[in-house]
């Protein structure tokens, strides 16, 4: 149990303490502050009481009590946690300084918040400034300025191109041709030109991923290759593994997706399968939040949450739990800092959950039809349409 009503507002540990022409340390008066509360008397607290009503994080015990010295149980103390780190995400993000509160699309349908790129534009990534976009169809990458959708720069050279890793001040972009991958290099320093070729025997790399020191593939013929950065030599696993889809980093460990066998494996340094978990049909690309790993499964149209530290599945959106939020061949999820956004192949529609609670936000109209991949900016997502060869800022 905690004591002190206070803990209702922010658990804070310095008063609010005025000085006055003489010098002399005197406490607040609450009721200059237009609190309703009677019963607060003499206390350093005021502002931090104040702060927590104004904001909702509490509203007292009654219409004019704040009982300052009653106790508060987990339950209560769990709620205004979790209400503090809802207001503290919601006001110190990019979108809040930008007034940027809506979760509505740029009326798509009426070729608004539309950028044309490449042919079949895949896995887009960002930098926190720009949006890169593979584009399988005609081996292009493009660079598209995330603040009004101008395309900056076009690289050609890059068979396949299927996913983008931004990292070592480079971009990195994979190569999904068969029997053997690539890994190509971009410079973005530089003016668009040809892509340089780093490597062309990989396996049938489909996705990268970056761990501080290597660049990891997953290859979908059956194999996660471990590349070296500046040699350029790598090793590849295949033991246990059928049709890996997905992967990444999660600060810790290297996480894949195995279409194959619908699992989520994590990896050891070696590329050996340290742990396998079981998520939907046909899992896709894996997402980080920062505590847990989201699985959107194209096959049965469902989204599986699992704990990184210790491969727990905490919750699974599907038809069968009556929590789908509309997800109809989930894929290529992002992350914004708060929400998480799924791009449903198979409608022209966007699911949202909320990352801290894991609940469903909704599902959204997009008005194009197709969308297969997502990024955030750091302040609006991205959402890539394969079959119209667009990308558009939601």
């Amino acid at each position: 149990m905690f004591k002190g009503r206070f803990l209702r507002g922010a658990a804070a540990v310095c008063g609010a303490l005025f000085f006055t022409a003489t010098g002399l340390r005197v406490l607040a008066s609450c009721a200059s502050y237009g609190l309703p509360f009677t019963d607060l008397g003499s206390t350093a607290f005021c502002a931090q009481i104040a702060e927590a009503y104004f904001s909702g994080l509490t509203n007292g015990t009654s219409a004019t009590t704040f009982s300052p010295t009653a106790t508060v149980n987990r339950t209560q103390m769990a709620a205004f946690v979790t209400r503090t780190l809802d207001q503290s995400l919601a006001r110190g993000g990019r979108r809040a300084a930008l007034r940027q509160w809506w979760n509505s699309t740029p009326h798509y349908d009426q070729g608004l918040g539309l950028t044309t790129v490449g042919n079949t534009p895949q896995r887009i990534q960002s930098d926190g400034v720009d949006v890169w976009t593979p584009n399988n169809a005609d081996a292009s990458v493009s660079r598209v300025r995330a603040s009004d959708g101008k395309v900056l720069d076009t690289w050609t050279g890059a068979t396949h191109a299927i996913d983008v890793l931004i990292a070592m001040n480079k971009i990195f972009v994979a190569g999904n041709t068969s029997p053997n991958g690539s890994l190509y290099e971009i410079d973005p320093s530089q003016p668009g030109t040809t892509v340089t070729t780093l490597i062309s025997t990989l396996g049938n790399d489909v996705a990268l991923a970056f761990d501080g020191n290597f660049i990891w593939t997953a290859n979908f013929d059956g194999s996660v290759s471990k590349i070296t950065p500046g040699a350029w030599t790598f090793t590849t696993a295949s033991t246990g593994f059928s049709q890996p889809g997905g992967i990444l980093f999660d600060g810790s460990n290297i996480w894949v997706t195995d279409q194959g066998d619908n699992k989520l494996k994590k990896l050891n340094s070696d590329g050996s399968i340290a742990l396998s978990v079981n998520v939907g049909t046909t899992p896709g690309d894996p997402l980080y939040d920062g505590h847990n790993i989201w699985v959107s499964n194209f096959g049965d149209n469902s989204l599986t949450v699992v704990r990184a530290s210790d491969g727990v599945v905490l919750k699974t959106f599907s038809s069968g739990n009556g929590n789908q939020n509309g997800l109809n061949e989930p894929t290529g999820e992002a992350f914004d800092g708060q929400r998480i956004l799924v791009p449903n192949f198979g409608a022209s529609t966007v699911s949202l959950f909320k990352a801290a609670d894991l609940s469903a936000i909704g599902v959204f109209p997009i008005g194009m039809a197709n969308p297969n991949s997502a990024c955030s900016d750091g302040t609006n997502f991205w959402v890539s349409f394969r079959l119209s060869n667009k990308i558009g800022k939601y």
